[in-house]
């Protein structure tokens, strides 16, 4: 079989960090090849660089037999190699084929762009790998799922051969990913190439032809699924067993420490983007939010957080009617948050740590003396944040240095370490495990499971099922805006928690 992708010896260096050491690694033509590895293990800075959007200081690549190196993502591009992001790169308001032709319009004389030509092409590439879709429909009208195929879509309309999967199973239910592995096993069917990117170990062993594990930047070894199980692969990624999101008896006082009276969140069209929600959290219980993307979560989020303003109902924290209060008011008033995206919402990426240990707590103590609210007490927030860094296990030379030095879940034990050692109310913790290793997401458990014996409420907003599953005391589905299931975790699956999430097991219902 010939070999598609030849990374040889590739190193990278930055400033501080060695994130590719000499890495090896060989992919098959026709195969599915994951690569593994915790945060920091070197997985995103090897992909960057295979797809041309940061050179190896050291090394060589070859694409089927052919040395070359890349500048940017288009020369990778104009060689084959196409990426399917996490986060999706698809514009709401345009439809499927404006979003697939984005940047490499066919045009007519005068520059008009030739869609007829278009629509054929994008209707070839669908029927060569089995992936249908309408191309007069709204990116916005889709579902996640469908979303995703517009991104595969989307590289193979450019002639990709060899496909990079960068967590592509995240924001999925389920049904969802068997979906998507099915349209994965049909491009590898038709001589696609894919290297897939997951921390999600049992999907790696379904998925994959065979896995490459990373740690500390260096190739640690590449094994054929069949010979290995999800507890060997996290040994090999961390040297620890594979962990699960246990918790074995409730804590749950009775006491409501958030509580959400039909609450209503209108969009600029007007249309309820949350519609007459009700919830409460009492102290020492967990309550687990699970949707699909886009039905509602955020938003409601935002409304409990004060960044969204709320159209009708009511919203009280510990028995008081927080509804009209600032942010400030009601994180000064015990409101915890983890936010879903560390790098955009919970980290200033170019301060140093000590900085980043006070956002969102910086008018108390012990980062401000009382009086003087605008200035930094600097003694009183390096010590806190050596305690963070201690009792949450960041890893890092020292507090002076930015958090992007900072690998994924590192920084994400960071946001949970400031907001825990606040000792809040109530936590409102927003995919809090999302894109981080398994070394890193054991830690973060655990430190939600002892806030929780100790009498936390938490909100738990996640799209990893097993998370939701396992951490909560209870779970609600939103579907459309409305909480349309209350279920108790022990009698629940994922497959199940996913049919109520994607509405069919609503339709089966009525």
């Amino acid at each position: 079989m010939t070999n598609a992708i030849e990374l040889i010896g590739i190193t990278k260096r930055f400033p501080g960090v060695l994130a590719n050491d000499n890495v090896n690694l060989t992919v098959k033509e026709g195969e599915i090849h994951a690569v593994c590895g915790e945060n920091g293990a070197g997985k995103s800075t090897l992909m960057k660089i295979l797809y041309g959007m940061q050179p190896a200081d050291e090394g060589v690549m070859r694409l089927f037999g052919r040395e070359l190196s890349f500048s940017s993502p288009n020369d990778a591009i104009d060689a084959g190699i196409g990426m399917v992001h996490q986060h999706f790169m698809l514009a709401n308001q345009l439809t499927v084929l404006e979003n697939v032709i984005l940047g490499a319009e066919p045009t007519k004389s005068a520059g008009l762009i030739n869609f007829d030509e278009a629509s054929s092409h994008l209707e070839e590439v669908g029927k060569a790998y089995g992936l249908t879709v309408d191309p007069n429909d709204l990116v916005e009208t889709l579902e996640v799922g469908e979303r995703q195929r517009v991104e595969i879509i989307k590289v193979l309309y450019r002639g990709a051969k060899v496909l990079i999967f960068d967590e592509p199973t995240a924001v999925l239910v389920p049904q969802e990913v068997e979906e998507l592995f099915r349209n994965m096993r049909e491009l590898k069917a038709n001589g696609a190439t894919i290297i897939f990117i997951d921390h999600k170990l049992e999907e790696v062993l379904e998925i994959a032809d065979t896995i490459t594990v990373l740690r500390q930047g260096k190739t640690v070894a590449t094994v054929k699924p069949q010979n290995v199980t999800a507890t060997d692969l996290a040994e090999l990624m961390v040297g620890s067993e594979l962990p699960k999101p246990q918790i074995s008896e409730s804590s749950n006082n009775n006491t409501i420490a958030l509580a959400l009276e039909e609450v209503s969140v209108l969009g600029d069209d007007e249309r309820p983007l949350v519609d007459d929600v009700s919830l409460s959290v009492n102290k020492g219980q967990i309550v687990g939010i699970a949707g699909v993307e886009g039905n509602g979560q955020h938003e409601l989020v935002g409304a409990i957080l004060g960044t969204q303003e709320i159209d009708s109902g009511s919203i009280s924290l510990m028995g008081e009617d927080i509804s009209n209060q600032s942010v400030r008011d009601r994180r000064e008033s015990g409101l915890g948050y983890v936010p879903q995206d560390r790098q955009d919402e919970g980290l200033l990426l170019t301060a140093p740590l000590w900085e980043n240990a006070a956002l969102g707590h910086q008018t108390l103590r012990p980062f401000s003396n009382g009086w003087r609210q605008w200035f930094i007490d600097k003694v009183g927030s390096r010590s806190q944040t050596e305690m963070i860094r201690e009792k949450f296990d960041v890893r890092t030379p020292n507090i002076d240095v930015s958090a992007h030095a900072l690998s994924g879940g590192n920084q994400q034990k960071l946001i949970v370490g400031r907001e825990m050692v606040a000792q809040p109310s109530v936590l409102v913790a927003s995919h809090p495990t999302r894109g981080i290793d398994v070394g890193a997401q054991a830690s973060v458990w655990q430190q939600i499971r002892d806030a929780r014996s100790a009498g936390l409420a938490t909100l738990l907003i996640s799209a990893d099922l097993d998370e939701l599953i396992g951490l909560s005391d209870s779970i609600v589905v939103m579907f459309r805006g409305k909480i349309v299931a209350r279920l108790n975790p022990s009698e629940i699956n994922p497959r199940s928690l996913g049919a109520f999430m994607t509405g069919a097991a609503l339709e089966t219902e009525s």
